[in-house]
């Protein structure tokens, strides 16, 4: 993949800054459903801490966000949910991921390999032109 031009800027991380890309809260599913995965139960603040650590960007994913998406994924049957009762503690909704959950995140899985190809040629497209760019500005200054 080419590198970009600043190195400075602020998106040298291993994920892009969420400077321009606007609202990427949909990208929230299929994270969510990765870590219920990995889990396979799980509270909503546990879900919530390890967020980042599967992050498309450096914002950060507000938890009603979080709430709107579990309550969302149980509603079509992706996740189910249930309490769970500490001694000495509050009750704890716990969240699973169903069959149908795990089918839908290799959906996802497939969605995101091929927009992840097509974000590859776009880059691949970029650099072309940049590089087109540099060919005719020294062959300008060449004459």
């Amino acid at each position: 993949m080419p590198k970009r031009k600043n190195p400075n800027s602020c998106h040298r991380h291993d994920y892009p800054c969420s400077c321009a890309l606007g609202n990427l809260s949909r990208f929230v599913e299929p994270v969510v459903l990765l870590i219920l995965k990995e889990k396979r139960r799980a509270h909503g603040y546990d879900i919530s801490a390890h967020l980042a650590q599967y992050a498309f960007t450096d914002s950060e994913i507000e938890r009603g966000a979080l709430y709107r998406t579990l309550h969302r994924l149980e509603k079509f049957g992706y996740v189910k949910s249930g309490w769970k009762i500490a001694d000495g503690g509050p009750a704890r909704r716990v969240y699973s991921l169903t069959r149908k959950g795990d089918d839908h995140l290799e959906q996802w899985a497939t969605v995101l390999e091929k927009v992840a190809g097509a974000m590859y040629r776009f880059l691949r497209r970029v650099a072309d032109l940049e590089e087109d760019g540099v060919k005719a500005a020294r062959s300008t200054a060449a004459r």
